[in-house]
């Protein structure tokens, strides 16, 4: 067994609460060591160059086209994207066709994902049958199948009684019930934030109302049933507020937040950009800025790329018919170093944010660069300057909102298992 001495780096695990410089020693598929450590005789050594080492990140909320539009994202694609961005393990989303709601299906992805990806890609359930949230399906069955959550994706369950039952149902069998929060009356003919900036563009809005009110009922439901929920991606300080007040009554909630919501704003829409059509819309810069300050403080758990690949297709329209969604998992750790950079955001944060918490939350082995750990992590520049290109991207998609941005620091290589599965130095 060769081992390999990532040297002169910078180690950064919130994990251990660790910000050091000195070696990662790997052996196998696990960490042996790191810090001040003895390089074997024999071992491979690389020289990070004073690069940063970090967990391999976990992105909690990812769609894949397979099964079913294969033309717009396989898993072997979504596997490539996310080593290019230092993302080592992924939860899948069931919005597939047909969608992941038993057991053969949660069977098929693992089973492609063992065969094909070169990262850990870890399915989710449909909470109900078809998505259509009003049948569950069998959770204990799924989550001995080898589901890491229970969700309905981009749906949101509108009768109140399943979800109920929903929750009661996960939290016998241990499982976190992801909840997209949108009301879809309310958001029903909008397409992009309320406001001043959708009416000079003309264009119907969604009002933060939309998001609000399905979180709050989320929230007494959670607290109700005592089960362990997380809202998928909140985009507004209102929600901010709610979570903080559930928590405070003793609900055992988590949440996440978008790249996209951490980066941009309505504004970027500009002359009617269909890349910039997301859901939820994106908010005005006040919103945008209590979700960082939100982040900073904890009181958002995770960010997530919540990668959505569309095609020419669905995308090159006009605003108001075109679909939602945007990929990001190769762009999700540099656009969030933009909040390092500009010292929004701490580094340990922002990496626990994208890696640890996330690990933590959805039980995965993944976020931790402790010895014994699995030797999943990235080698990351935080520095070098690149723009990034759509002919790079290595999704089948290519509807990133960050086309052309300019962005400092990049992944150099990742590592899975032990081996590199990017940009092997």
């Amino acid at each position: 067994m060769t081992a390999i001495a990532l040297k002169n780096a910078r180690i950064i695990d919130p994990s251990q609460d660790l910000d050091e410089k000195g070696a990662v020693l790997v052996k196998g598929d696990r960490i042996a060591a790191l810090g001040d450590v003895d390089i074997p005789a024999g071992a491979r050594q690389i020289d990070c160059g004073g690069k940063i080492i970090i967990p391999g990140l976990v992105d909690a909320r990812v769609f894949v086209g397979e099964p079913g539009a294969e033309h717009r994202e396989t898993i072997a694609s979504v596997s490539q994207a996310a080593a290019a961005g230092g993302v080592t393990s992924l939860i899948m989303m069931p919005d597939t066709a047909p969608p992941i709601d038993d057991v053969a299906l949660v069977e098929f992805v693992m089973r492609t994902a063992r065969e094909q990806a070169c990262v850990h890609v870890y399915p989710s359930a449909a909470m109900t049958k078809a998505l259509k949230g009003t049948e569950l399906t069998e959770f204990g069955l799924l989550r001995h199948a080898g589901a890491v959550m229970l969700t309905d994706g981009r749906a949101s369950v509108g009768n109140t009684l399943v979800l109920r039952r929903a929750m009661t149902y996960a939290r016998d069998f241990g499982l976190v019930l992801a909840c997209e929060t949108q009301d879809p009356y309310l958001a029903a003919q909008g397409v992009m934030n309320e406001g001043l900036f959708a009416s000079w563009l003309g264009l119907e809005g969604i009002p933060r109302e939309a998001e609000i009110i399905p979180l709050e009922r989320d929230l007494r439901l959670a607290r109700l049933t005592g089960a362990r929920y997380h809202a998928a991606k909140i985009s507004t300080s209102d929600s901010v507020e709610a979570i903080r007040t559930a928590r405070a009554r003793g609900a055992d909630v988590t949440c996440g937040v978008s790249i996209n919501h951490l980066s941009l704003n309505e504004n970027d829409i500009g002359e009617y950009r269909t890349f910039f059509r997301l859901s939820p819309p994106l908010r005005s810069e006040d919103d945008r800025q209590a979700m960082v300050a939100a982040l900073a403080s904890g009181d958002i758990d995770i960010i997530v790329s919540s990668h959505d690949p569309q095609d020419v297709d669905t995308k090159r329209l006009p605003f108001d018919d075109a679909a939602d969604g945007a990929i990001g998992l190769e762009t999700l750790l540099a656009a969030a170093l933009r909040l390092h950079h500009n010292g929004d955001v701490p580094l340990m944060r922002l990496i626990d944010a994208m890696s640890t918490r996330p690990a933590n939350i959805f039980g995965l082995e993944a976020g931790s660069l402790k010895a014994g750990c699995r030797a999943d992590l990235a080698i990351v520049d935080p520095d070098e300057p690149w723009v990034v290109s759509k002919d790079d991207l290595r999704s089948r998609s290519k509807n990133t909102p960050f086309e052309d941005a300019r962005f400092q620091g990049r992944v150099s290589a990742t590592m899975v298992a032990g081996s590199f599965v990017f940009g092997d130095p």
